[in-house]
């Protein structure tokens, strides 16, 4: 019997190596030469990269396996749409001719199309089945079309990358579009994802925290999360992980890719903004991880920290992710807005959102699934 035990053991640990050195989706890893270059962030430390805050707390084995047990064995009611979520679609030859006001499209959870100064922008673009390495480990999206096929989006100026999990940085999607994106841009230590995945070093900028740069007549600025990052259990923390604010000489946006509650938000709002729209996480919570996901409530006190004009939720309605309701971030979110008096827009997937328009007609559609 132990034997048997030890063999099977040993079978899992042999296959779990194979799998994760060499099937492609998990990415590139850091090397000894790069922990280097990496030494002059004051995130990185010990070989990792770290919050302001230290968080999250380090699992042990039996932990790590208490959680996944708990996730994989809770019945939670209504936690998936009754079924796929609608989908305005999008024509390819409108998208690409577009020079109007600066407007986004939600591809649903935390992926955008940014149309603006007269270029196409993708903000976390996971166009993949499932948040998983491979598409037998997860289960599907809300929304089984998007707005716009990636094979069908037109020339794409730049895409932005928040971190390098796997509901935000897809393999299959990065292979669709590296070749008709002219610059990527992402946080330190994400470029060696694009790399191993065919990603030419020249087209990859990597930025630290509160770094800026100019892309033509665009500011981007990597500004802090409170979260954490890897693509298996020995990359995690050797990534960075961000949000983003972008600015032309009349817009300004924030990104807050994936964060718990913490100050950043109010530096931010008191460097950056007021923003026009930001884009503010809200989903995917829980108790057990409250560090690095915000609850509803959480959301709405970081749009006034970072002094948005208005905020949308964004990271739910995508992935079954957390042991919650897949309504319950919107309707816990709307009702704190509202004692704040803050605006939440609600657009459906693919619904056009103008980045300076203030009158909020967005339909309570969640209400009809």
């Amino acid at each position: 019997m132990i034997t048997t035990i030890i063999a099977i053991i040993g079978i899992s640990l042999i296959s779990y190596l194979l799998f994760t050195n060499f099937y492609p989706s998990f990415g590139g890893q850091l090397t000894k030469e790069q922990q280097v270059v990496y030494q002059h962030s004051k995130q990185f430390r010990n070989g990792k990269f770290n919050n302001t805050k230290a968080v999250p707390k380090d699992l042990s084995f039996t932990e790590t396996l208490k959680l996944a047990y708990t996730f994989f064995t809770t019945k939670v009611p209504n936690s998936r749409p009754k079924k796929d979520l609608n989908v305005k679609k999008l024509d390819s030859t409108q998208v690409a001719a577009y020079s109007n006001q600066a407007r986004m499209i939600w591809f649903g959870h935390s992926s955008f199309m940014l149309q603006m100064e007269n270029k196409t922008i993708l903000i976390d673009p996971m166009f993949g089945r499932v948040a998983a390495p491979h598409p037998l480990l997860g289960a599907n999206r809300f929304n089984k079309e998007f707005p716009l096929e990636v094979e069908k989006i037109p020339q794409i100026d730049a895409v932005i990358f928040s971190h390098d999990h796997y509901d935000h940085l897809d393999y299959e999607t990065v292979l669709k579009i590296k070749d008709k994106t002219r610059h990527f841009f992402v946080p330190l230590g994400v470029g060696l994802h694009l790399e191993a995945w065919g990603v030419p070093k020249t087209k990859i900028t990597e930025l630290d925290w509160w770094q800026e740069i100019t892309f033509e007549n665009l500011t981007l600025v990597c500004t802090p999360a409170q979260h954490f990052s890897g693509r298996k259990f020995n990359t995690a923390q050797t990534t960075l992980w961000c949000s983003w604010v972008i600015q032309s000489k009349t817009e300004n946006i924030y990104f807050s890719g994936d964060s718990g509650y913490a100050s950043h938000f109010k530096e931010i709002g008191n460097k950056y903004g007021p923003f026009d729209l930001a884009l503010m996480e809200c989903g995917q919570y829980n108790y057990m991880w409250a560090d690095i996901h915000m609850m509803p409530e959480e959301t709405a006190q970081a749009g006034i920290d970072v002094k948005a004009k208005k905020i949308m939720p964004i990271h739910w309605a995508g992935f079954k992710l957390a042991l919650h309701e897949w309504t319950d971030p919107i309707k816990r979110l709307k009702a704190k807005a509202e004692i704040l008096n803050l605006m939440v827009i609600t657009p459906e997937i693919g619904q056009e959102i103008i980045i300076t328009d203030m009158k909020n007609t967005y339909k309570k559609w969640w209400e009809a699934i």
